[in-house]
């Protein structure tokens, strides 16, 4: 692949702008619930503290031996981290210098960026290039490294965190989101009536379905229709993919197992066209308030 957009650049037909003066978005937030703000990331010092937001859960807490990880600064980076937005959720009660007070982080990588930087970090996994060539009309985004510290697990972090992607959606003039989630650990057995029921009851429909890469290819479908237990495959499902089934999400074809991060990888495609109108409505008059 191509070697990612430099840290500080993106490219528009004009040349290079800084990356941190090139979104409108940038200079104001996204969201606010209580003293829970949501924006992109300003400057670099944001960055690697979101970074190591990342490392402390992913690395610290989840296991996760590979990938991107870097010490002794223990940064989670690769790549994309040059070429994507980072949303993050800040708790301005906390003391200290404002990068000091990332609690959550979102990754964010536009199709036109990463068309200019070697593809989205799915590629690895999933064959989205496929459904992009397919909806050539259409903008996708790509949603990863979704991380937030422990203590701040809540159902305000998370809309907090939707107020802020629905405004960057809107932004940009966004058509579709995608991304990996997961299942923790390496074993899809572990998580046979989940994933079973995510291949029987919330498969994307032929248009915007997608196919784990065949190298990689796992089936979902492992018990028989007839023993799913519907309720308690999806009390079973991680939180993360709960609330994107919720909003209209959709699976794709297969799971991938990630040694470096000890997953069991669900592609997620979600058209925004198909999400729930009151859901449009909540988060749009959730952060309208602050962003407009």
């Amino acid at each position: 692949m191509q070697a990612a957009l430099s840290s500080r650049d993106v490219y528009t037909d004009n040349g290079a702008v800084s990356r941190f003066e090139a979104c409108m978005l940038d200079a104001v937030p996204l969201g606010r619930i209580g003293s829970l703000e949501v924006r992109l990331a300003r400057n670099e010092a944001e960055i690697a503290s979101a970074q190591k937001v990342r490392y402390r859960v992913f690395h610290g807490e989840l296991g996760a031996s590979g990938g991107g990880f870097t010490g002794p600064e223990e940064h989670d980076a690769d790549r994309f981290d040059a070429a994507c937005d980072h949303l993050l959720v800040f708790d301005t009660a906390l003391p200290g210098p404002e990068h000091h007070r990332i609690v959550g982080t979102y990754r964010l990588l536009r199709q036109d960026v990463a068309d200019r930087c070697g593809g989205f970090y799915s590629d690895g996994e999933f064959e989205l290039k496929q459904l992009t060539r397919r909806h050539p009309d259409q903008c996708f985004l790509e949603l990863g490294r979704s991380c937030v510290l422990p203590e701040y697990r809540s159902k305000r972090t998370i809309e907090v965190l939707w107020q802020g992607i629905w405004a960057y959606v809107t932004h940009h003039g966004i058509g579709v989101m995608t991304g990996c989630a997961s299942f923790p650990g390496t074993q899809p057995a572990r998580h046979a009536q989940a994933l079973s029921c995510l291949a029987y009851d919330f498969r994307a429909r032929p248009a915007w379905d997608v196919q784990a890469v065949a190298a990689r290819y796992t089936a979902m479908d492992l018990m028989p229709r007839h023993a799913v237990d519907t309720r308690a495959a999806v009390a079973a499902m991680p939180p993360l993919i709960k609330g994107y089934l919720r909003l209209g999400a959709r699976i794709g074809d297969g799971c991938v197992v990630d040694p470096d991060f000890g997953t069991v990888d669900v592609f997620i495609v979600l058209p925004v066209a198909e999400i729930a109108a009151r859901y449009i409505s909540y988060y749009s008059a959730g952060a309208d308030h602050v962003a407009a």
